[in-house]
């Protein structure tokens, strides 16, 4: 089961530092399982949703049109964890926001192609909404209306807000129930906390932190009450629960404090500074999972289609390259366990703009605000030189040591170029990119639909 929420930031959680917002239940399951202090997501909502489903980098999932999508459009071609677990006998559904099928008719209506939502990728069922909750911090119906969906059918629009948090947690547990004779996979997509923010009046005004801390609160009340449900069943020993958010917090001023929390790290959501995809991860599964471990190793949410194709006896598609890797032997806690990869990369739509490798992070230039990065480059600062942080002593961002690492600093840029040749770059088709609807894009500028170079 994977439990993800929707702009929940790495200082969100009380396990994870939030000095305000109260998380028993999240907090249970990281004593009962394993913290994960560098679990990367990517930096915005669509792009994250298709890492998940793929097991890749947004950059190398094809999309309809042969098209790269600020937020990712599922190509009907690609290959989802759903589809391979649903292969392997599993039940499967999706609950709550997919994200993946484009923009509809528009301001939140549909209708959306039937290829691209969830019960033609591989879900049995769907319950929850096509996109996101809008772009405004309080709900405007004029402006943007969220509709509620069963299958291809409309239930409500706009949907109302406050219920969201609570009907999805309804819906997951009466799915367990139905199918807690039989093996079964569960993406439970929570709008919340992105904005416009909603929470039911059972929890509404109770957290020091506000609106916000209210909505996070009554997530943390869902996973506590998937978790009982798991228990009561006796399914508790023989279901691996992920919880994790898909990008950081959204903080931006017309937001005021309907944002989270990426403390201690820099930036938010947009960004490739850490705070834009380092967040919060918690795996727990007793008698597998060993109980109270805190694990710093990099671990994406690309490594859960593999490992969850692994743990169900699924192959996993032998016709294309995966960026996510099996961590079933670092999550087990075998005895010198180490996270599958060193390295990882950050981009902020199709712009590679940063590079970790074990502790350290290279950030390469940038001008501020670069116009190929879309909607997002009102959020992306200037980089004026190539900048390398300890990741280790300075999560923070705070210290560039590049002057004092030449050599280092030269590793990372042979790792970017790497990167560039085979995933591809704002200005360079990536070789190992998916395009199933004939011949690779002559330039990225046609990839990514710009009329001409901009520079």
């Amino acid at each position: 089961m994977i439990f993800f929420t929707d702009d929940q930031g790495y200082n969100d959680v009380g396990c994870f530092g939030s000095p305000r917002i109260r998380t028993p239940h999240f907090d249970r399951m990281a004593a009962e399982g394993m913290k994960f202090t560098s679990f990367y997501a990517q930096a915005v909502c669509g792009p994250s949703r298709a890492a998940i489903m793929t097991g890749c980098y947004p950059i190398r999932v094809a999309e309809p049109g042969n098209r790269k999508n600020q937020h990712t459009i599922l190509h009907p071609r690609e290959v989802t964890i759903a589809e391979l677990l649903k292969d392997a006998g599993y039940a499967t559904a999706c609950i709550g926001k997919w994200h993946l099928a484009g923009n509809g008719g528009g301001r939140g209506h549909g209708p959306f192609p039937a290829e691209l939502m969830p019960p033609a990728q591989g879900f049995d069922s769907f319950y929850g909404t096509p996109l996101h909750n809008g772009f405004t911090r309080e709900v405007d119906p004029k402006g943007f209306v969220t509709e509620l969906m069963r299958g291809s059918e409309v239930l409500e629009s706009p949907t109302d807000m406050d219920l969201l948090t609570q009907r999805y947690t309804d819906e997951a547990v009466r799915f367990i129930r139905t199918n807690q004779d039989r093996p079964f996979f569960l993406y439970l997509a929570h709008n919340m906390p992105h904005v416009p923010l909603g929470a039911s009046k059972a929890f509404r005004g109770r957290s020091p932190r506000g609106l916000y801390g209210d909505v996070v609160e009554e997530l943390d009340w869902s996973a506590g009450r998937i978790v009982a449900t798991l228990k009561e069943l006796g399914l508790d020993e023989h279901t691996l629960v992920v919880f994790t958010s898909d990008n950081g917090p959204w903080i931006e001023k017309h937001l005021g404090d309907y944002g989270g929390s990426a403390d201690p790290l820099r930036g938010s959501k947009m960004m490739t500074w850490d705070g834009g995809l380092r967040v919060p991860g918690i795996m727990r599964w007793p008698g597998r999972i060993p109980a109270g471990r805190v694990c710093g190793e990099i671990v994406t949410t690309m490594d859960l289609l593999p490992t969850f194709a692994r743990l169900a006896g699924a192959a996993v598609p032998g016709d294309r390259l995966l960026d996510g890797a099996d961590i079933r032997p670092l999550i087990t806690g075998e005895p010198g366990a180490r996270g599958p990869r060193e390295t990882f990369y950050y981009y902020c739509y199709t712009h590679l703009q940063a590079v970790r490798n074990g502790t350290w992070k290279l950030v390469l230039p940038r001008p501020a605000r670069p116009p190929w990065t879309g909607w997002s480059a009102r959020m992306v600062d200037a980089v004026p030189a190539t900048q390398l942080y300890d990741l280790a002593a300075d999560v923070e961002e705070k210290h560039d040591v590049a002057d004092r690492h030449p050599e280092i600093v030269a590793r990372l840029l042979a790792l970017v170029e790497k990167a560039r040749d085979d995933l591809g770059d704002h200005d360079r088709v990536g070789k190992g990119a998916r395009f199933f609807d004939g011949p690779p894009p002559p330039s990225a500028d046609q990839r990514d639909g710009r009329r001409r170079r901009t520079t």
